[in-house]
C-alpha cells in the first residue's frame, strides 16, 4: 500500500458542518485517511419541553403500529422524551433511515430496525415493502422529527392510507456562532462537507454577503438534493459522494487522488 492509498487526505483540512454531536465519527474516519478534521457546525440542536400534545402520544403509543425516527437526533431526543414517561411498547415498530440513525436506534436498545441498504432518504424508506399502500393502510404511524423538516414521507403514508402522527422532539436552529471560525479559516480549507439542504441555508444566513469568500472551495454532499442547494448557493465545485461517513470519505479520497486541488 502505498502512502497516497493509506492516507488519501494526508495534508488536507476538512470541515465539517454537522451538528457536533454528530460529527465526531466523521471527523476520526477523515483523520484515519490522513486529513485534519475541523468542525464547524451550521446547524445547533436543542431538546425542547415535552407540550401537552407530544405527552399525549407518548401515552397513546400502544395504539400505534409503527414509529419512525428521521435522525440520530430524533432517536435520542424522542426516546428520551417517551422512557421519562413510560416504557417503549413491546409491539410497536421502529423504522429509520440512514446508517447513522439504525445504528443510533440499536444502540438505544432495539434489535429490530426497519431501514433501507441503499438510498438513505424518505424516497429510499418508501420503496420498502414495509410501507407499500398493501402493508400501511389503516395503520397508524408516529414520526419523530425536529421542528418543520420534508413532509414528503408522512404525506405519501396518508395518501396510502395511514394515520399518520407527528412527535416533534428538538428543534433546529442557526448557530449563533461559528461564522467568524469559518471565515477564518476559509485559505486554508481544502473540503467542506454538507450533509444537509438546511444546512445550506443556514450557512447562508450565518455568513450573509461574506458567502462569497467560501465559494472556492470544493464542496462534498451525500445527495444530489443537497448538491443541488449548495451549486445554488454559489459553490463553484459541487460534488456528490455516496452516503454514509464512508462514502463522504471515499468521495475526498476519490476527489484529492486525481490530483485535483484548490483554485
Amino acid at each position: 500500500m502505498t502512502p497516497s492509498q493509506g492516507r488519501p487526505l494526508a495534508g488536507r483540512r476538512v470541515v465539517v458542518t454537522r451538528p457536533q454531536a454528530q460529527a465526531d465519527g466523521l471527523c476520526q474516519a477523515i483523520a484515519a485517511a490522513g486529513g485534519e478534521a475541523l468542525c464547524i457546525p451550521v446547524m445547533a440542536i436543542e431538546a425542547v419541553p415535552v407540550s401537552a400534545e407530544f405527552a399525549a402520544l407518548i401515552d397513546a403509543l400502544d395504539q400505534f403500529h409503527l414509529a419512525f425516527f428521521v435522525s440520530p437526533n430524533a432517536a435520542e431526543h424522542g426516546l428520551a422524551a417517551v422512557r421519562a414517561r413510560r416504557d417503549w411498547p413491546s409491539t410497536l415498530a421502529v423504522a429509520t433511515v440512514g446508517k447513522g440513525s439504525e445504528r443510533a436506534l440499536h444502540a438505544l436498545g432495539f434489535e429490530r430496525v426497519i431501514a433501507p441498504d441503499t438510498g438513505f432518504d424518505s424516497e429510499a424508506v418508501l420503496a420498502l415493502p414495509e410501507f407499500s399502500a398493501a402493508a400501511v393502510a389503516g395503520k397508524r404511524i408516529i414520526i419523530f422529527r425536529g421542528n418543520g423538516g420534508r413532509d414528503l414521507l408522512g404525506d405519501t403514508l396518508a395518501q396510502r392510507g395511514a394515520a399518520v402522527s407527528y412527535a416533534a422532539c428538538y428543534a433546529r436552529r442557526v448557530p449563533t456562532e461559528g461564522a467568524a471560525s469559518l471565515l477564518a479559516e476559509a485559505d486554508r480549507t481544502d473540503a467542506l462537507i454538507l450533509t444537509s439542504s438546511e444546512g445550506v441555508s443556514n450557512l447562508m444566513t450565518m455568513l450573509g454577503a461574506q458567502m462569497s469568500q467560501l465559494a472556492r472551495i470544493p464542496v462534498f454532499a451525500p445527495h444530489p438534493r443537497i448538491c443541488a442547494r449548495a451549486t445554488a448557493a454559489g459553490f463553484a465545485r459541487v460534488v456528490e459522494t455516496a452516503p454514509g461517513d464512508a462514502g463522504v470519505v471515499a468521495g475526498l479520497a476519490s476527489y484529492f487522488l486525481g490530483g485535483c486541488r484548490n483554485a
